[in-house]
This record gives C-alpha cells, sequence and structure tokens, in this order.
C-alpha cells in the first residue's frame, strides 16, 4: 500500500515539473534568445552556441541620444508617483464609502461601479481636448492627476476590505476622543495594510505595462518611458536587432517583477499580522 502510494506520488511530481516546464518555456527561449545573434534566433534551440553579453550593453546604448537609463528613470518616477496617490486617494474614498454615512451613499458608490464597465475609448477625446486645454500635453501631469481620482477596482477592493473589520473598533475610538480621520489614520490604514499592498502591486505593474496613455500625451523622447522606448527600438533601426531588442525588453520586466515578489512577502506577513478581520 505504501509503495503504490509512493508512485503514485511520484508520477503526480513528474507531471507538475512537466507542466511546470511547458509553462515556463516561452521565459526560458526568451532569455537564451537575448543572448543569440539575430540569424540564431530563427532556430529551434533554446540556448544560444555563442553567449552574447553585448547584447545587454549594446541594446542599453542603441538608441540615438538617450540611453535606456534615461527611459528607465521616467517610467520609475511616473509609477511611483501614481501609485502613491493611488493608494492614498482610494483608501480616503473607500473609507468614506465604508464608514461614513452622507446623502445618496448608495447611488453615487453604484455609479463608480458603472465607471468599470465604461471603455476608455470613451474617454479618449473629452479627456485629451480638457488636457489640451488645460497645457497639460506633453508633461506627465494627464497620466498622474487622474490617479488622484482614486479608480473604481481599487476602491471597491478596499471598500470590501474594510467591511470586514469590526465597527467596534471606531466606536471605541470615538470614545477616546478620535475624529474620523484619526480612525482612518490609525485605524483603518494599518488594518487595511495587505488591501494597500495590492492596491500597490497593480498599479504600479498596471503603470508601468502602460503603453497607449504615454503614446497619446508625450510628445517629446526624453519625456518617453520604457514601453515608448521599446517601439522606438524598433523604429529606429532598417534591421533590427532582435537579440539585443529582446535583451533590453528582459531588463524592462524587472522592476515589476521585484516589486510583486517583495510586496507579495509583506502581503502574507500583513494576513499573518494585521488585526481582526470579520
Amino acid at each position: 500500500m505504501t509503495g503504490a502510494h509512493n508512485k503514485q506520488n511520484w508520477l503526480v511530481h513528474v507531471l507538475m515539473i512537466a507542466f511546470c516546464f511547458v509553462m515556463f518555456y516561452p521565459v526560458l527561449w526568451w532569455i537564451g534568445a537575448s543572448f543569440k545573434s539575430t540569424p540564431e534566433i530563427s532556430l529551434p534551440t533554446l540556448f544560444p552556441k555563442v553567449w552574447l553579453w553585448q547584447n545587454y550593453t549594446e541594446g542599453w546604448m542603441a538608441l540615438p541620444k538617450y540611453t535606456f537609463t534615461r527611459f528607465f528613470m521616467n517610467s520609475l518616477k511616473l509609477n511611483v508617483a501614481t501609485t502613491i496617490i493611488h493608494v492614498i486617494s482610494a483608501s480616503l474614498v473607500a473609507f468614506g464609502f465604508a464608514r461614513l454615512t452622507f446623502p445618496l451613499k448608495g447611488l453615487w458608490f453604484s455609479i463608480l461601479l458603472m465607471t468599470l464597465m465604461l471603455p476608455g475609448q470613451v474617454t479618449l477625446i473629452p479627456q485629451y481636448t480638457m488636457f489640451h486645454f488645460f497645457d497639460w500635453i506633453n508633461t506627465y501631469l494627464p497620466l498622474i492627476i487622474p490617479s488622484a481620482m482614486g479608480g473604481a477596482f481599487f476602491i471597491f477592493l478596499i471598500v470590501q476590505f474594510i467591511r470586514g473589520i469590526p465597527r467596534e473598533l471606531d466606536e471605541s475610538a470615538k470614545i477616546d476622543g478620535c475624529t474620523w480621520f484619526g480612525i482612518y489614520l490609525r485605524i483603518i490604514m494599518p488594518l487595511t495594510l495587505p488591501a494597500l499592498i495590492t492596491v500597490t502591486i497593480f498599479s504600479f505593474i498596471w503603470g508601468w505595462d502602460e503603453y497607449f496613455g504615454p503614446l497619446i500625451y508625450l510628445n517629446t523622447v526624453d519625456k518617453y518611458t520604457v514601453p515608448l522606448a521599446l517601439r522606438m527600438f524598433i523604429d529606429s533601426q532598417s534591421a533590427v536587432p532582435w537579440g539585443q531588442l529582446l535583451a533590453v525588453s528582459l531588463l524592462s520586466v524587472l522592476p515589476p517583477v521585484v516589486i510583486f515578489f517583495l510586496a507579495q512577502k509583506h502581503f502574507v506577513e500583513g494576513i499573518a499580522t494585521t488585526g481582526l478581520k470579520g
């Protein structure tokens, strides 16, 4: 009986390893191709015969006038700003919907949820017209200021988490003379750490990968983000050096991957050490 059970476990492990390899194969090919020459990329081999480490250095310096350091810093500054604003604004609005009482609260929350079903293409022209009137075109303001609205998905996520926190904590704080803002700052914010970490992950990763917004609002190369720079990388070459392009694109995914794993660790710690959740 034990032998049959061990054999079954062995078979399950082999199938899981094979499945993981199939799922991870595109990433392995991507890594291997970043060290290949352009003709060798089309060959059905996973790793190159000769490892071209210079793909990374030459790819980083490939664009005229600017290195990818400029574009990485542009994306980093833009996404750090939008992420911080998203976390603050979404948590404030969510606290209002979850804890405060005001006229037409249910209606406003329903309208908020309805905006989730509104395609971005519908609001593109009015937004562009408004930002052009404000003279914000070719600045980061059209990409940063909308995050001050919180974002419907992030607000809904935090509202649902706050609703699981017992209201008795609010009443105890009121008895001690705490204001609503004090309750938000000293009780709700620490207890919603897992939700805030989730908002941080999504906001940073979505912002880092954003292509359409910067394409619409940014006109000069010195303000380009990483996705726009990668597209310009292709346009600037008559014959695209795919090895260099794959090398730089591999480097471009490292910041969101690092943010995800660091935030995931704190997310797990937050679940284990945060206060009561009903």
